[in-house]
C-alpha cells in the first residue's frame, strides 16, 4: 500500500491514491488539478522515504472535486455568577479533493 504524509495549510494528512479528502478551503476552480509538493514521508511498500523537512523528489497530484462547508461546531462561553452567556456557531469552509497519483521524480 503506497501512501504519503503531506502538509497542507498547516495540517498533516495521510494520503492514498484513489481516495477523497476534505481540506481547508483552497481558492481554485472545480475540476482543476493541483500539485501538493510538501511531502513529509513516502511509503512505497518496499521502502520508506523521510524528508528533512520535505521530500523534493516526490509530489502528489490531486483534482478539486467541490467546495463545501463542514459540520457546525458550537462555541459556548459562560461566565458564572455574572449572567453572561454567549453561544456561537462556526462552519469551516472546505475543499474536497481526489488524489489521482503519487509521483516519485
Amino acid at each position: 500500500m503506497k501512501y504519503a504524509i503531506v502538509e497542507i495549510s498547516g495540517r498533516q494528512f495521510w494520503l492514498e491514491r484513489g481516495q477523497y479528502y476534505d481540506l481547508n478551503k483552497i481558492p481554485t476552480a472545480i475540476n482543476q488539478k493541483i500539485v501538493l509538493n510538501r511531502v513529509l514521508l513516502l511509503n512505497t511498500g518496499s521502502k520508506i522515504l523521510v524528508g528533512d523537512p520535505y521530500l523534493t523528489e516526490v509530489n502528489v497530484k490531486a483534482r478539486i472535486v467541490k467546495h463545501l462547508r463542514g459540520r457546525k461546531t458550537l462555541v459556548y462561553k459562560m461566565r458564572p455568577k455574572k449572567k453572561s452567556r454567549k453561544k456561537q456557531g462556526h462552519r469551516q469552509e472546505l475543499t474536497r479533493v481526489f488524489i489521482e497519483n503519487i509521483n516519485v521524480i
